[in-house]
């Protein structure tokens, strides 16, 4: 890890070019207090203003970018990022081919996901909740960032950050059905716990979109229990696990 990140934070192993930097921020290394100890970025959830400015900027240090914060809404909204991107703008993916930009997702269970040309060209990221990853942010992503690659997939990187692990992650039928009315292969992402109620492996559903979309070259989390965020409460910060909770981030950018 770069040294100059806190020791638990985590960044992709990836054959990435040498403009290309990621990095994802963990729960140590800002001011915040209480059930937001202490680095939360996010500034939707109650903690003081000025500890979530602080928390932020700091990260920004860190990642000697600016990372842009989006108003993420659970959908498939897609947007450009340049250096006049407001925080707050409403999207669940992002990309840019600017420097010093950071494509910036925030998450407490859902699953951040990266994606990087491997010769540095773009980046993009996307906020995979099951609503998000069920409704087609992956793709609508990629979408967007495939013309600056002249359509091919084989240039692309990704990597899936921490989530919910697929032992946490307790489900209704319904989001079952979300994923296997368009693929019936999803249905091994899933293990019946009975009484209608399933566990969902979401890295596992995200590769599967990632790799039907022609992107192979895929690192990160592997559903092990050291990426779960419930399982891990003093590294990362869980809505699932303690309802009032901090974000944490994982940024994507040209440097």
């Amino acid at each position: 890890m770069n040294e100059r990140y806190p020791a638990d934070w985590l960044a992709p192993d990836w054959p990435a070019g040498e403009g290309v930097h990621a990095a994802c921020s963990a729960r140590h290394g800002g001011v915040s207090t209480g059930p937001y100890d202490s680095l939360n970025l996010g500034d939707h959830v109650h903690d003081a203003p000025a500890s979530v400015a602080e928390n932020r900027r700091r990260l920004a240090q860190a990642l000697q970018a600016r990372p842009v914060f989006l108003s993420q809404v659970h959908g498939t909204g897609v947007v450009r990022l340049d250096a006049s991107t407001p925080d707050g703008t409403q999207a669940d993916a992002c990309w840019t081919t600017e420097r010093g930009v950071a494509c910036t997702i925030m998450v407490a269970d859902c699953l951040p996901v990266l994606l990087a040309d491997a010769q540095g060209r773009v980046v993009g990221a996307a906020h995979c909740g099951w609503r998000g990853l069920a409704g087609g942010v992956l793709e609508a992503l990629w979408s967007a960032m495939r013309p600056q690659l002249g359509g091919t997939p084989r240039e692309v990187l990704a990597w899936l950050g921490p989530c919910i692990g697929p032992e946490a992650f307790e489900v209704g039928p319904e989001v079952r059905e979300a994923f296997t009315a368009a693929d019936a292969g999803a249905a091994a992402s899933f293990r019946a716990l009975g009484g209608g109620k399933f566990l969902a492996d979401l890295p596992a559903l995200a590769r599967r979109r990632l790799h039907a979309s022609g992107i192979e070259r895929i690192g990160g989390n592997d559903g092990s229990t050291a990426w779960c965020t419930v399982a891990n409460p003093s590294r990362f910060f869980s809505h699932r696990r303690d309802r009032l909770s901090g974000r944490f981030a994982a940024a994507c950018w040209l440097g």
